[in-house]
């Protein structure tokens, strides 16, 4: 074996996005030991960012160490026992892995089946809960990364609320770049990944929990199935008002890439790193759409930072990705589901969401086009994103 020597991609799919250098020289620091007392330090201020991060005073807020599909199971196996009924508001992949979760766990999930593309319905959500009140917990996408679709999660809580339910909501996509208020919408359980609007490595999942989300893991009848994502065992690792007890081996190195994404995003602030990620959004879409690329998802319902466009009739939708590969060394995303073959999806996320990428996918995509019989102004297009960004 040789030395692993990655060809230098700018990633523009559904996630990874950019891992920004100083994030990668922060992973390169000296590892220290998973119990020393300068890293349990530096634990606390990941506790701090994400609270911050989240829009949340939860104390049970922290990174789970493994990727994002790692903190949805982490609330599901925590909140969901056998027997339980949830409501899944399913308008993607990533509601459908909502349903898999409560089944595995042992509970029956009741479908909301919402169009690819479109909002979920709140009204719909409401008549579904009401027609069952056995439900305890109502579970949503906040932002779908197959489709590129923003619920309106406040809404969501608030019918939630309404029927005396819990809630799950899956921010993987969206937190840091649309704003998550997890307190003020009444969020029980949220997860989100380290690799998206953070611009960190993939594999960490930071997660939070309200005090009636531990009240419902407090009274449980049967252990938690995971040993491994138990709520009542990690925390006596991450607990910071006594001693820290041995769990597991923590990914240290990880988790100084994710530090610095927290110091970075807050020297940006938060409302900054929205209206960039807003800006830019804008600026691609009129360079796409100059080209007559259209989008899947209507403005009032779309997600700045991750991008759904029709492929144009007769284009093969996997040559062209092919091509910007091999040509620009930049990667965006094929379809899912219903949308495979059909749509490409562009992600605008943390570093990634900046004026050279936007650029880039424009001139790119005007070439792949052009090579396979689809006329377009490459050129007319740079041109109206520069004007959007000028502006």
């Amino acid at each position: 074996m040789k030395s692993f020597m990655p060809p230098k991609r700018t990633l523009m799919g559904p996630g990874p996005s950019d891992v920004h250098t100083r994030i990668l020289e922060a992973m390169a620091r000296p590892t220290l030991g998973h119990l020393d007392p300068a890293f349990q330090t530096m634990m606390e201020e990941i506790k701090e960012g994400l609270r911050a991060l989240f829009g949340t005073s939860n104390a049970l807020t922290f990174p789970v160490s493994a990727p994002g599909s790692a903190g949805m199971e982490t609330c599901f196996v925590n909140l969901v026992e056998e027997g339980d009924t949830v409501v899944v508001v399913k308008n993607g992949v990533f509601g459908e892995r909502m349903r898999e979760n409560v089944v595995r766990a042992g509970g029956t999930a009741v479908m909301v089946d919402v169009e690819w593309g479109k909002a979920p319905d709140v009204d719909e959500v409401d008549r579904v809960l009401g027609e069952h009140p056995e439900a305890g917990i109502l579970a949503f996408v906040h932002a779908e990364t197959s489709t590129g679709v923003r619920a309106d999660a406040e809404a969501l809580c608030a019918v939630a609320k309404k029927h005396d339910c819990l809630t799950i909501m899956d921010a993987v996509t969206s937190v840091g770049g649309v704003p998550v208020e997890i307190d003020r919408w009444g969020v029980d359980a949220v997860y989100t990944g380290s690799q998206k609007c953070l611009s960190c490595t993939p594999g960490l999942s930071p997660v939070s929990f309200s005090e009636a989300a531990l009240d419902r893991v407090r009274e449980r009848t049967t252990p938690v199935a995971s040993w491994f994502l138990d709520l009542s065992l990690v925390m006596a690792y991450w607990d910071g008002t006594g001693g820290r007890t041995y769990h597991h081996t923590a990914p240290v190195n990880p988790l100084y890439g994710l530090h610095e994404a927290l110091v970075m995003i807050f020297e940006e602030g938060l409302e900054a790193s929205y209206a960039r990620h807003a800006r830019m959004h804008k600026a691609l879409a009129a360079g796409l759409e100059s080209m007559g690329i259209t989008f899947v998802v209507d403005a009032a319902n779309r997600l700045p930072q991750l991008n759904a466009v029709r492929v144009p009739e007769g284009v093969d939708e996997a040559s062209v990705r092919k091509h910007l590969l091999d040509a620009y060394d930049l990667e965006i995303g094929a379809g899912l589901g219903p949308l495979a073959g059909k749509i490409w999806r562009i992600g605008l996320m943390g570093t990634s969401a900046r004026q050279e990428n936007v650029e880039l996918c424009i001139t790119a995509l005007a070439d792949g086009l052009n090579r396979h019989q689809k006329n377009v102004d490459g050129k007319k297009a740079l041109a109206a994103a520069r004007a959007v960004l000028a502006a």
